[in-house]
């Protein structure tokens, strides 16, 4: 098995703050398919959820505050899920809470170094 990162991906433009009850069948949402990815014995690392504010270190020593207006999309949070290949990652991303309110699922292969 591999793992993977799945990164979940919101415009900018698009968040409000939902009402508690929203959030509450949101959070339900989310717990419904993480679970479901943790009863196949796939979930590597628990999803972890990011605030939305944040600062950039730049190269040149420069620190700015975020979220920032340049982006399109803000980086909501991630998990790591264990999976025979790309397909199968993709396959467990489907379903993602995310996708329903226009966000996107990012699917990367956590680099392992090959034995010598």
């Amino acid at each position: 098995m591999k793992e993977f990162v799945i990164l979940f991906r919101q415009p900018t433009g698009s968040y409000q703050k939902p009402l508690p009850e929203a959030m509450e069948a949101l959070e339900k949402k989310w717990a419904d398919w993480t679970g479901g990815i943790a009863a196949q014995g796939k979930l590597a690392s628990q999803g972890i959820r990011l605030a939305y504010d944040g600062r950039v270190l730049k190269s040149s020593g420069v620190v700015t505050d975020g979220p920032f207006a340049e982006l399109r999309e803000i980086l909501g949070g991630f998990m790591v899920v264990r999976a025979a290949d790309y397909d199968e990652a993709v396959t467990l991303a489907h379903g993602c809470p995310v996708l329903e309110t226009g966000g996107s699922v990012e699917i990367r292969p956590i680099y392992q170094e090959s034995p010598a």
